[in-house]
């Protein structure tokens, strides 16, 4: 994790393959109707309070011959993880997804109290 700033601020961030549904026949490229995977990034070193946590697609394959429809969000941040979480729906069909994450928060000082 990079200290960004003098007042404490600091970022983490990753990359993670969050499924390959086309290599098992799972359900985001077989299924069809709402589904969701949900995955849980931690952080390397915890932040004080529960940051704000970016994600954005890095790496997707999609079949062509059906509309593709998407969401990804970061769900239950604390200061020690996240979940990123990508739904589809109707008849998308996603082979696999990789997504990129960024994290930007108050990082713990020395002075801190744990009580």
């Amino acid at each position: 994790m990079e200290r960004i700033d003098g007042n404490g601020l600091g970022v983490a961030k990753g990359s993670l393959m969050l499924f390959s549904d086309f290599e098992t026949s799972g359900a985001m490229w077989t299924g069809d109707g709402p589904r969701l995977v949900r995955r849980t990034v931690r952080f390397p070193r915890p932040f004080r309070t529960a940051p704000t946590v970016f994600v954005a697609p890095e790496m997707w394959d999609y079949d062509s011959s059906a509309n593709i429809r998407g969401d990804l969000t970061a769900e239950n941040v604390s200061g020690e993880s996240a979940e990123i979480v990508f739904k589809v729906w109707s008849d998308t069909r996603i082979a696999r997804l990789r997504v990129a994450w960024m994290a930007l928060g108050p990082l713990p000082h020395d002075d801190d109290w744990a009580l």
